[in-house]
């Protein structure tokens, strides 16, 4: 099992949003590397982080799952949406989704300042200077720290 990272404004899709949908497709992430990630390496059951970004203070709300693998994203192909790509086509497509549904939210929120402040998060890629990736993996170790910091164990997320 692999451990990501999802970024999301709270504004625009919060971790409540994705609990009251019960799931969700991750569309419009335009970034080669984190698009190769959602393509290539992220698989059904794979944990993931949701980190709600360009908030105060920006945190990790609760944890969410992969529940359905890469596959085209359609949001690419429409002339009128705002992730609208005319270089990508159902025939060939140049942007890549995966689906994620709701484990557990965290008891407390987890803020980047108490992260940044954690020695044993020391080398995490979130708290790295210039890390804007939208989607990016994080090391069990790092992933159990940070569950552990939201008052969360791993016998919660295991599904």
């Amino acid at each position: 099992m692999n451990h990501w990272l999802m970024k999301s404004e709270p504004h625009v899709y919060p971790y409540e949003q994705l609990v009251s949908d019960g799931s969700t497709h991750w569309d419009g992430v335009r970034n080669y590397q984190a698009r190769n990630m959602m393509r290539d390496d992220m698989k059904e059951g794979d944990l993931v982080l949701f980190y709600h970004s360009n908030t105060k203070p920006p945190h990790v709300a609760g944890v969410a799952q992969v529940v359905k693998e890469g596959y085209p994203d359609f949001t690419s192909w429409d002339s009128k949406g705002h992730y609208f790509d005319p270089k990508s086509t159902p025939e060939s497509p140049r942007w890549f989704m995966v689906d994620i549904s709701p484990v557990i939210a965290f008891n407390v929120i987890v803020s980047l300042p108490s992260m940044k402040e954690n020695p044993a998060l020391d080398g995490m890629p979130l708290l790295r200077k210039g890390q804007r990736l939208s989607v990016q993996p994080v090391e069990k170790k790092y992933f159990d720290e940070v569950l552990s910091m939201g008052g969360l164990s791993r016998t919660d997320v295991e599904v």
